[in-house]
């Protein structure tokens, strides 16, 4: 591990701690003897075939953005928008398969988003579903209040 402060290339470890999804280290560096800390997250790789067929690998920040913009001007705090992509990441990542339809990520964004706010849940659906009249939207409404 380089050190981010004088680039040299040992470190060790004086502090490590783990939790479910990450290891924390303490590390100090062996010739300017400051100390930097290190998150490891094992990384899943998952791909993701979109409608037309094609594979892209998973990227949370594509579902961060999508809430996002669902979200604009909602009363909705950055921590509960990033608990939701972490749930959503997670739910993602323990399925059994190592590829997932578009469509399967769409409805888990939905799903979340019905119980986080309904208004952002409406936009992403509009965009999701491609909503192409007011009847729509009317029928979406109408199955929100069941």
């Amino acid at each position: 591990m380089r050190c981010p402060y004088c680039f040299f290339e040992e470190t060790k470890v004086v502090d490590k701690r783990d939790n479910e999804e990450v290891t924390r280290r303490r590390r100090e560096c062996l010739k300017c003897e400051k100390r930097f800390t290190t998150y490891e997250k094992p990384e899943i790789s998952i791909v993701v075939i979109k409608k037309d067929g094609a594979k892209e690998q998973f990227d949370r920040e594509k579902i961060k953005d999508g809430i996002l913009k669902a979200c604009k001007n909602r009363p909705v705090t950055g921590e509960d928008i990033e608990r939701t992509v972490d749930e959503i990441e997670a739910q993602v990542k323990s399925m059994d398969s190592t590829e997932i339809q578009s469509q399967a990520i769409g409805e888990l964004v939905m799903k979340k988003l019905k119980k986080l706010d309904e208004v952002a849940y409406i936009r992403f659906a509009s965009v999701y579903r491609s909503f192409g009249s007011a009847k729509e939207f009317e029928q979406e409404l109408k199955a929100i209040r069941r």
